[in-house]
């Protein structure tokens, strides 16, 4: 199910100045950004407040996961 949220002004324009920067369309630089915040954001808080555990196997922020996405872009 997709969740469409609205954009605050302030949010909005932070978004675009991120999309310009990376020289792509605000809707792909967002998904960028998603992409990018399991990396930097803490793995067990997130997983300690979720609501949801039938996911687990599709989370970005499942241990396996970020483990392939680093395998995928040749990080280590």
């Amino acid at each position: 199910m997709a969740y469409t949220p609205e954009l605050t002004y302030q949010d909005s324009c932070t978004l675009r100045r991120i999309a310009w920067a990376m020289k792509m369309p605000m809707t792909r630089a967002m998904n960028k950004v998603f992409e990018y915040l399991p990396k930097i954001l803490d793995r067990e808080k997130v997983c300690e407040g979720c609501r949801d555990k039938s996911k687990c196997e599709e989370c970005a922020f499942c241990a396996h996961n970020q483990t392939q996405q680093k395998r995928r872009w040749g990080v280590s």
